[in-house]
């Protein structure tokens, strides 16, 4: 018998690649779009720049297996997918830093002017409010950044995060009434920030104590990242008097390697430490009636990986 086969089968074959090749292409298209949003979403609640990559790894794998004419929403569902993965993540990591040599502190990110200008996200993203964000159960953590940050709604945050709506209005009210009580009381302007930065760094770059006294508050504390790697205080040094001892306490011959260059780090002015012309650490400080009160110095190679270039951030 001779096999014959059809015009028609060959069309279905051909439109079917065709279908299967436009929704790949879509499905890219959507992703791309959105993902900025995704790298944001995930680095505020992971505090680390690698771990986020990571989610939106697992999150584009999970993204390209959806039916798309299904999905109303197309930003909320990836915001959603990212989410749980971003949550499954945070709950291993947070056993991994527990074990971290020294202070954990956030992964830095330089960070484009425009991040800078929007006060949310700026403040939503600093050093100071992550390690804030850090003291949250993971839970709670994703409910705060996704209300509170993103404005998400709270039936959405139900799926994201697996609870009932009313679960997630307790714990996002309990998880406000916590980050309130340990954020600065008077955020501090762009140019309050800045001011009192070019004044730390002049101190340092002229070894006056006194300077530095000046625009150190009395209990300023001190975190340094060093990951067991890089030399760092293991504890909070607490105090202006210790903290100008522990930088200026060098001799001459090493303080004159070291050159601090202001930059911008997760949306908020900054310093880039240089130690014989190569990057060494990332200074951020927290300031409060225009003077400092948090330094957070990281030296842990593996998190200066992203303060080279810019990181697109966005809210929307």
């Amino acid at each position: 018998m001779t096999d014959r086969t059809t015009d028609t089968d060959h069309t279905t074959d051909t439109d079917r690649t065709t279908d299967t090749d436009g929704a790949a292409d879509l499905a890219t298209e959507v992703f791309v779009a959105h993902r900025k949003v995704l790298f944001t979403v995930a680095y505020e609640m992971l505090g680390s720049a690698a771990d986020a990559e990571d989610v939106l790894q697992e999150t584009w794998l999970r993204w390209v297996k959806v039916d798309l004419g299904l999905v109303s929403d197309r930003r909320a569902y990836l915001v959603r997918i990212a989410t749980r993965q971003a949550l499954n993540r945070l709950r291993t990591v947070k056993r991994r830093r527990e074990a971290y040599v020294g202070q954990w502190l956030p992964e830095p990110l330089i960070t484009a002017p425009d991040v800078a200008e929007d006060v949310e996200l700026a403040e939503s993203m600093s050093m100071a409010m992550m390690l804030v964000l850090e003291s949250l159960s993971p839970t709670e953590r994703a409910v705060f950044v996704l209300r509170e940050v993103f404005e998400v709604g709270y039936e959405e945050i139900a799926e994201a995060v697996g609870k009932s709506s009313g679960a997630v209005r307790q714990i996002a009210c309990r998880a406000r009434r916590y980050v309130g009580a340990r954020r600065p009381r008077r955020s501090a302007s762009l140019g309050e920030t800045r001011a009192a930065l070019e004044s730390f760094q002049r101190a340092l770059q002229t070894g006056n104590p006194q300077d530095l006294l000046d625009v150190l508050a009395p209990d300023v504390v001190l975190l340094s990242d060093g990951g067991g790697v890089k030399r760092a205080a293991l504890h909070p040094v607490i105090g202006a008097e210790k903290i100008v001892r522990f930088y200026l306490g060098g001799s001459a011959k090493v303080q004159a390697t070291i050159a601090w260059e202001p930059t911008v780090v997760n949306g908020s002015p900054a310093l880039a430490v240089y130690v014989g012309g190569e990057l060494d650490g990332v200074m951020a400080v927290r300031v409060e009636a225009a003077r400092i009160t948090g330094l957070y110095f990281v030296r842990n190679p593996e998190k200066l990986t992203h303060v080279t270039s810019e990181t697109p951030l966005t809210l929307r």
